[in-house]
């Protein structure tokens, strides 16, 4: 246990950012997964989806919540989930017309 003051205070202060930021990475990580939803059902609102974790990624990165290179990374990772998704669309389309 802290004894002087100024331990104690700085125990309130890492539990309040701790909360802080693990709240936001968790908004962060709901953000992804309906990001991620919408690549997979093919929905019209990818690039806003896209665009708020860009953002909240970004923040969180200037913010120290998470190092620039594993927001970065993170991003990468869904763009490119997105180019995988719409090739396998494009690949099943042309299957359908070669059949008919």
């Amino acid at each position: 246990m802290p004894i002087t003051k100024s331990a104690k205070k700085a125990i309130r202060q890492t539990q309040k950012r701790t909360a802080y930021n693990k709240e936001v990475k968790e908004e962060i990580k709901k953000a992804i997964k309906h990001a991620k939803k919408a690549i997979e059902s093919g929905s019209k609102d990818i690039q806003e989806k896209i665009k708020t974790v860009q953002k909240m990624l970004d923040k969180a990165a200037k913010k120290g919540i998470y190092h620039k290179n594993t927001a970065s990374r993170k991003l990468s990772r869904l763009i490119k989930g997105i180019k995988k998704g719409r090739g396998k669309k494009e690949k099943t389309v042309d299957i359908k017309k070669a059949s008919n």
